[in-house]
């Protein structure tokens, strides 16, 4: 975990705390059933690195019995935000806002995550939000790969700062990009009309994800729109505390969907295959709430599906190419504890004649992604990691499937010197070859 910084604790609180409701630091007994359940308490057993320590903490500094001192922050700032918590507690305890609470607080006082340097926080804030901006950042890289020249770009690494080099260690090897049209019609009888959401990051590092997705969507008989003028949901800044950037994010998305044929009324889902996004997209009439387009918020949240969640309640069309492969699948958290989707990918998965499952152990613990936490909170996150990493090699399956690119990207990073070498996808990948026939880039799948 990041050490606190050298700083000056702020007095006591006079209006720190205050932006939530204070029946919500009540709600949690104490009573320690969530202990369990969060991979930091798990990693340190220091009871301010667990939830209900979190929530009496802030509430500490709320009531001003406790400064808002670099150590709580620090406390504070190890938060994965996985939800984990809010699925074990019996109690019904919203930690969501009381994280939330600190956030904006700490964004308000000291700036968005201010364990890092400038020029981090202009590459997180500003370059991974903008899809174009990631793909020309990104073109030195794959042009080397290209090369078969990817050696260098690792050893590049070694000559950039510590904090640069956590970054560019998680890039993995990059597919030839698609650019998709901005309609795309159902094969066979059409089923459904939805709009697809590309992502920002998501379509730089793996933009062969979205095009197994829309290719899905439509052997599943879907008429399927991509707006080009869609941008950045708005997660990163509200994870942040950046609550009105995410606000303006998300207006520009709903004008951007509304304005597609038919607008968004035309649309049965408004679809994404980021589990660590759709949180955030459902979120939108919340947080348009006090905004000019709360209206259109309000539909866009209603619209928004996870890929596997779409499916799932459409009623998928079964594949008929077989898939000869042994799969493990990750929990990752924006499925499993925000939007408790569990059993929608396995279902899907479980349609693949040849696919064989194997569960894998502490499947919901955080894998230590988390958005932008491997960036701001890298020795926990990689921690995490690497205890994620030895539980998908100990099921000996020969690929580790997960629904949200972030763990996607810090699965396969802790993975990648592993031997012998296990292939990490999206779901949609493996349900895409299995409609098509044809197998996704970077892994080949012998035939019966």
């Amino acid at each position: 975990m990041t050490a606190p910084t050298a700083r000056q604790s702020l007095p006591l609180a006079n209006d720190l705390g205050k932006n939530i409701d204070y029946e919500l630091f009540m709600d949690c007994v104490h009573c320690g059933l969530c202990l369990g359940s969060c991979p930091t308490y798990v990693e340190t057993g220091n009871e301010n690195d667990s939830p209900r320590g979190r929530i009496y903490l802030w509430r500490a500094i709320a009531d001003g019995r406790a400064p808002f001192s670099a150590e709580a922050e620090s406390h504070m700032n190890g938060c994965l935000e996985c939800m984990a918590c809010e699925t074990s507690c019996p109690s019904g305890v919203q930690y969501r806002h009381v994280i939330h609470s600190f956030k904006n607080d700490q964004a308000r006082t000291h700036g968005p995550a201010p364990m890092l340097g400038w020029l981090q926080r202009t590459m997180l804030f500003n370059l991974t939000p903008s899809r174009n901006l990631m793909g020309w950042a990104l073109l030195p890289v794959k042009l080397m790969q290209r090369m078969g020249l990817g050696w260098a770009v690792r050893l590049s690494g070694y000559f950039l700062p510590a904090s640069l080099r956590r970054m560019q260690e998680i890039v993995p090897t990059i597919a030839p990009y698609h650019h998709l049209p901005e309609f795309l019609p159902a094969i066979g009888p059409k089923r459904a009309t939805v709009g697809l959401l590309l992502g920002c990051a998501a379509d730089a590092f793996h933009p062969q994800i979205n095009l197994a997705t829309a290719r899905v969507l439509q052997h599943n008989g879907c008429d399927v729109y991509i707006p080009r003028a869609q941008g950045c949901c708005g997660a990163l800044h509200k994870h942040a505390g950046l609550d009105n950037d995410a606000a303006k994010l998300a207006a520009s998305n709903c004008t951007t969907f509304d304005a597609l044929p038919g607008g968004m009324a035309g649309l049965d889902a408004i679809v994404s295959n980021a589990g660590g996004c759709s949180p955030v997209l459902k979120d939108y009439g919340h947080i348009l709430e006090n905004h000019d387009a709360a209206g259109p918020g309000n539909v866009f949240g209603k619209k928004v599906r996870d890929i596997h969640e779409f499916l799932a309640e459409l009623g998928p069309v079964k594949p008929k190419h077989r898939v000869n492969l042994t799969a493990t699948y990750h929990d990752a958290c924006g499925l499993a504890h925000a939007q408790k989707i569990r059993s929608a990918p396995r279902q899907l998965l479980g349609m693949i004649d040849g696919l064989t499952l194997v569960p894998l152990a502490e499947n919901e613990h955080c894998c230590g992604a988390a958005g932008a936490y491997n960036i701001t909170q890298p020795e926990m996150s990689a921690t995490l990691g690497k205890r994620k990493a030895g539980n998908v090699a100990d099921t000996k399956a020969q690929i580790a499937l997960t629904g949200n690119v972030g763990c996607l990207l810090q699965i396969d990073k802790h993975l990648r010197d592993g031997s012998p070498r296990i292939w990490v996808g999206h779901p949609v990948q493996i349900l895409e070859t299995a409609y098509t026939g044809v197998a996704p880039f970077g892994l080949k799948i012998e035939k019966a």
